[in-house]
């Protein structure tokens, strides 16, 4: 839409490197990306959203994974990570046993959740290598609550922010002998009760 003489311009700001109309974040140093950028097309909504992976108990994933492919486990939750190191330091996920979404906590899950979020960062921050650790939670892929804590390695201020997803797909992997120990010292971190 053009501005006529009457209407403020409220169209997005314009990146120096593309015609394109883009996002003011475009220009982060945080962003991954440079050069010519366009936005893709969004797609029309649809009339009925599909379920997501596990909906039912009886195919979720989770519910069917072993304590041994868990970094370390309670009565009620269990902690994982992905199965080789990505490039950022550390990668977890913090998941109820039980098949939960985040709005299905009960009260005492609620609580449990609040103080574990908080002993797994402390436990993730505490590592020489780690400056920051972002979590978060997306809805969409697993119908079983994951709630995810991703650490900012130390000194890399331009892995900042929201685009550090995006980063840990970019970086090389970490070296895996130093990861494994870093998990093994999460996993005595989170055991130490």
């Amino acid at each position: 839409m053009t501005a006529s003489n009457d209407e403020p311009n409220t169209s997005p700001k314009k990146h120096p490197a593309t015609s394109d109309d883009l996002p003011e974040f475009v220009t982060w140093p945080a962003f991954p990306f440079e050069g010519k950028l366009r936005i893709k097309k969004i797609a029309d909504p649809v009339d009925i959203e599909p379920p997501r992976k596990g909906e039912d108990s009886v195919n979720c994933t989770a519910c069917h994974t072993p304590d041994s492919e868990y970094l370390w486990a309670n009565e009620r939750w269990r902690v994982k990570t992905p199965p080789k190191p990505s490039g950022l330091p550390i990668v977890m996920i913090l998941e109820p046993r039980a098949h939960l979404d985040i709005g299905d906590l009960s009260t005492m899950h609620a609580a449990e959740l609040g103080v574990l979020t908080v002993r797994l960062e402390r436990a993730i921050r505490s590592l020489d290598s780690v400056a920051r650790v972002h979590i978060t939670r997306w809805g969409d892929g697993s119908a079983h609550l994951q709630q995810w804590f991703m650490a900012r390695p130390a000194g890399y201020l331009q892995l900042r922010g929201p685009f550090m997803t995006m980063w840990d797909e970019i970086l090389p992997p970490v070296d895996e002998a130093q990861w494994k120990l870093d998990l093994d010292y999460i996993s005595a971190w989170m055991g130490d009760e």
